[in-house]
């Protein structure tokens, strides 16, 4: 006999279920069962991942979820139910589509309406959305057991016979065999009503962890998730040991006395049929004029568009002739006739729009990133800013029309407004229609050792030397740590705790641990959300996110762009505003050569901090011995820089043949157009694409599914590609023994090639930062100290940067200083923003009140601004920080003098604002002060290191400007 497990909570129940989805399956289909469902607690976080695991699996995937049911309505916000209770379970499992489509609105209206320490729903939404769905009474604490529990069994019936008529011949009543003596009670008198009403029962074990041997594991799971240890007798707990998934066999044996329950659990799954499709994109609505279609539409604006890049790649290089237009023409109709037929015009018509509008709001944008740089349609429309033609980028690489796959276009803005282009893309499209995307963290090595000890009650010292001992390796596991760290075995052997807490730890490692908001993905749908996805609100930011994560957002076809912030952005545009208000009111970044001596210097010595990818210590040492001289070489070393070609010599042989100590060989004439700007090393993926298309006859398409293949590094793969590539060698006249070797060859630097479109888009960038160094190196560090004012490390390392090339950075003053640091000739003052304590709204009544005048002393400038917002909390970190000095008085007697100053201020403030305006006005006041007016006080002023340690500690993130300390580097460590 069979049976299929109907009640079952994965790890997607956060921090109350245990199962990782995988292992479900695997044991599912070691026991031989046709089917199983998932029913995570209020939400369908889960549901397509194992989906697709049962389905990869030959097993049948039942999606459910186990909802909370308000007592009343689902708006009311509280435990008004019967006794208090603020909700009962009741488990939907979706039968078809339309079943999906409804489970999917009742978890979603659980989040966004019903939200009370669960996701409710209430009665009057489940009986609109019960279609397509057989509904289960749940466990102890369904409606219908509840009350069978407290042998209210006239109220026990009608709330069953509800349900029935809600959901008819859809309707069980569930039984559970967990040894708790409650669920005995209850399952008779479930019996009971199966008999007086003719409702079916169905047998469920309410899983909750996989094995047996997990049960104590799951404990301190529920442990974490309450904030309670093992040791509180308080603690939420499950009374048995029994919520695993079980065999047949334990099932049919406990249900002995109810076979036609565990018969109906095959009953129900054979009823359940759904049947997602995958690979057809859901695309939003694009309003566009009638008779126009979406493919005349792009063609119209990429036509338009090329001919006006034409007129700016004229005035970076006049030699640019009708010859070369021609060529550009014939590649942007390639690649609009393959945009056409893969069904993609949209896509790019709703990317060029947001980004457009971002660009006509003034919000900076990048010049592309990723293989979208390789397209030159995506030039034309102005979705990127890189020419892809001069560098050889290569539309296949982005858009493959022999493997089609939605295109991925991630677009970098001005981390300061990314929020107003999701924002402007949400109002248009409809606030039902786009969200962002859900992600999940999951309980890491350091963390779940952290997580399992304050469970367990030990000592916080205890646990964060155990802690300690893993390794910090990126993606390292506690598995790998036990095998690299003897200490931790050791502790293991000598102390049982430990023993206890590294097991327990091993069984919970890995699992999602909260849910949270991926930092750049947003969808888009052409329908309300909840037709295709259920959605979730983050009760604490009130966004609304997909319930699934962006994998699986994508394996239904909606449409995903991904908004990410990049704060050099934000400071080339703070740069070049700079320069605009002062030296260059035409300077445009966009019109630059690529050519520049004086940058390529600066990159060449590595003076590179601020400068985008080319500041770390390592790259830095790598450009004084690249010496890079054109753009080319920037590309490369933007691409050069990571593991792989660093530790495979790949790197040392680009800087040797550069610089000619090593002989550039190409094994034949027709790679060196191919490798020629790489000094013959194999750099980036589109090169391997090229040689593929040169020496094999591949088409464009065809090479870069080979160069995809080669970076899988499966040697039975590799072997059966070599076949059709030899064979289009020599219907080329290669020779085939060199053929062979440059195969070989490629196949090894496909491991490490990067994209060269990416590369270059980040080039660009890097390039632009280090030309306004070069160039402009006042307004550049301004802006730069600026973006950085919130992080200490840069802050300083900025200011010694300014040091280094003799710029003068001018102490905070509170009648020069702005928020920001600005540009005072060839030297920069520092931005009141970055003095701690110091908040924008203060700052913003500061020079509000600063407008008719200078402010001369403390007295004054306590009459003038807001007290309200500059608080003597301000006033202290203003004085210590040295922003009162131009006034002529000392810190100490400014600092001891504040409260003085403050009273004063208010009461003629009060005064001002009062309806009785006083005969003399503030005079009268100062003179009825306590010592006879706003005066300092005669006292010693701070010592030296004082008046440093202050400044120090007044810095919003660092020490403050070099003026203050001769040894800055210093004084930031004392």
């Amino acid at each position: 006999m069979s049976f299929v497990h109907l009640h079952l909570h994965s790890q997607y129940s956060l921090l109350d279920g245990a199962i990782r989805l995988e292992d479900l399956v695997k044991k599912v289909g070691e026991f031989n069962m046709p089917a199983v469902a998932v029913t995570d607690h209020g939400c369908m976080f889960g549901a397509i991942e194992f989906y697709t695991k049962c389905k990869d699996a030959g097993i049948k995937p039942i999606i459910g979820a186990e909802l909370y049911i308000a007592p009343g309505a689902r708006g009311q916000k509280d435990g008004g139910g019967a006794d208090g209770v603020s909700n009962f379970h009741l488990l939907l499992l979706c039968m078809n589509l339309q079943g999906y489509k409804n489970l999917s609105y009742l978890t979603s209206a659980g989040f966004k309406e019903g939200f009370y320490y669960k996701p409710r729903i209430d009665k009057e939404i489940l009986a609109k959305h019960s279609e397509g769905l057989i509904a289960m009474s749940a466990c102890l604490k369904g409606e219908v057991a509840w009350l069978c529990g407290r042998n209210r069994m006239e109220e026990a019936a009608a709330a069953a016979r509800w349900y029935a008529d809600i959901f008819p011949d859809r309707y069980y009543l569930e039984i559970q065999e967990n040894t708790l003596p409650e669920q005995d009670v209850v399952n008779k008198k479930l019996v009971q009503l199966s008999e007086e009403l003719n409702l079916p029962l169905v047998a469920t074990n309410d899983c909750h962890y996989l094995n047996k041997e997990d049960a104590k594991a799951h404990e301190v799971l529920l442990c974490i998730q309450t904030g309670k240890t093992m040791n509180d007798p308080h603690r939420m707990q499950f009374s048995a040991s029994e919520f695993y998934v079980k065999s047949p066999e334990e099932m049919a044996a406990a249900f002995h006395y109810a076979p036609r329950a565990v018969a109906n659990t095959l009953a129900i799954a054979e009823r359940c049929d759904l049947d997602l499709v995958f690979g057809k994109y859901h695309f939003p609505q694009i309003d566009h004029p009638e008779g126009m279609t979406l493919d005349g539409m792009l063609e119209d604006e990429a036509v338009k568009g090329l001919e006006a890049r034409f007129a700016a790649i004229r005035k970076k290089k006049p030699g640019f002739s009708a010859a070369d237009e021609e060529l550009y023409r014939d590649r942007l109709r390639l690649e609009l006739d393959c945009i056409k037929q893969m069904g993609f015009p949209g896509y790019f018509l709703i990317v060029a729009d947001f980004i457009n509008w971002a660009k006509d709001q003034g919000i900076p944008v990048g010049p592309g990133r990723g293989s979208a740089a390789g397209s030159l349609v995506a030039y034309a429309v102005r979705i990127t800013d890189i020419d892809p033609i001069p560098y050889n980028l290569l539309f296949e690489r982005f858009l493959n029309p022999e493997r089609i796959s939605m295109p991925d276009i991630d677009v970098d803005f001005c981390t300061d407004r990314r929020d107003e282009v999701i924002q402007y893309v949400t109002e248009k499209y409809g606030r039902d229609k786009v969200c962002q995307i859900i992600t999940f963290g999951t309980m890491a090595a350091r963390g779940v050792i952290r997580d399992v000890g304050r469970a367990l009650d030990m000592s916080y010292g205890d646990v964060d030397r155990i802690a300690k001992l893993i390794p910090e390796v990126l993606g390292i596991t506690l598995k790998k740590a036990l095998e690299q760290e003897p200490k931790l075995k050791e502790l293991i052997a000598a102390d049982q705790k430990v023993k206890d807490l590294i097991e327990i730890a091993l069984r919970l490692e890995g699992l999602a641990r909260h849910a949270s908001t991926h930092a750049a993905g947003v969808v888009v749908a052409p329908d309300m959300l909840e037709e295709f996805c259920p959605v979730y609100k983050d009760q604490k930011t009130g966004l609304i996110n997909t319930q699934y994560s962006m994998k699986y957002v994508e394996k239904i076809g909606l449409v995903k762009f991904d908004f990410l912030g990049l704060k050099n952005l934000t400071v080339i545009d703070n740069a070049v505003k700079l320069i605009r208000a002062g030296k260059d009111p035409d300077f445009d970044i966009a019109l630059l050569a690529d050519d520049d001596p004086l940058s390529y210097q600066l990159i060449s010595e590595g003076n590179t901090t601020g400068v985008f990818q080319l500041e770390g210590s390592g790259m830095r040492e790598m450009l004084r011995d690249l010496k890079p001289s054109c753009f080319e070489d920037v590309i490369a070393a933007v691409a050069l820089y990571r593991p792989g070609p660093l530790n495979s010599g790949m790197v040392k042989d680009f800087i040797e043949r550069k610089h000619g100590r090593k002989k550039v060989v190409y094994d034949l004439p027709e790679l060196e157009p191919i490798l020629k700007d790489t000094y013959g090393v194999i750099v980036y993926q589109e090169q391997v694409m090229q040689i593929a298309r040169t020496l094999a006859g591949y088409s464009l398409g065809g090479a870069d599914l080979l160069r995809r293949a080669m970076g899988k590094k499966d040697a039975s793969v590799m072997a059966k590609e070599k076949i059709p590539f030899l064979a289009g060698a020599r219907e080329q006249g290669i020779d085939l023994k060199k053929a062979e070797a440059i195969f070989d060859l490629m196949a090894m630097f496909a491991e490490y090639g990067f994209n060269k479109s990416h590369s270059a888009a980040y080039a660009l960038i890097a390039y632009q930062t280090a030309y306004l160094k070069a160039h402009y190196p006042v307004e550049f560090m301004a802006a730069l100290l600026t973006e950085d004012m919130g992080n200490t490390d840069k802050i300083v390392k900025n200011i010694n940067d300014c040091r280094e090339m003799g710029i003068d950075l001018l102490p905070p003053d509170i009648n020069e200083s702005e928020f920001s640091f600005r540009v005072i000739g060839t030297s920069i003052r520092f931005g009141l923003g970055a003095i701690k304590n110091v908040g924008e709204s203060a700052i913003l009544s500061i020079l509000e009140a600063r407008k008719e005048q200078r402010f001369s002393d403390l007295f004054n400038f306590c009459e003038r601004v807001d007290l309200r917002k500059v608080n003597k909390r301000v006033m202290e970190a203003l004085v210590k920080s040295g922003a009162f000095d131009s006034t002529g008085a000392q810190r100490s007697a400014l600092f001891a003098a504040l409260e003085e100053a403050a009273n004063l201020g208010q009461r003629i403030q009060d005064e001002r604002d009062s309806a009785q305006v006083s005969l003399f006005g503030t005079a009268e006041i100062v003179k009825g002060n306590g010592n006879g007016g706003g005066h300092l006080p005669d006292i010693r002023e701070w010592d030296e290191k004082l008046r440093l340690n202050f400044e120090k500690d007044r810095q919003r993130r660092g020490c403050g400007p070099p003026q203050y300390f001769p040894d800055c580097s210093r004084a930031s460590q004392e």
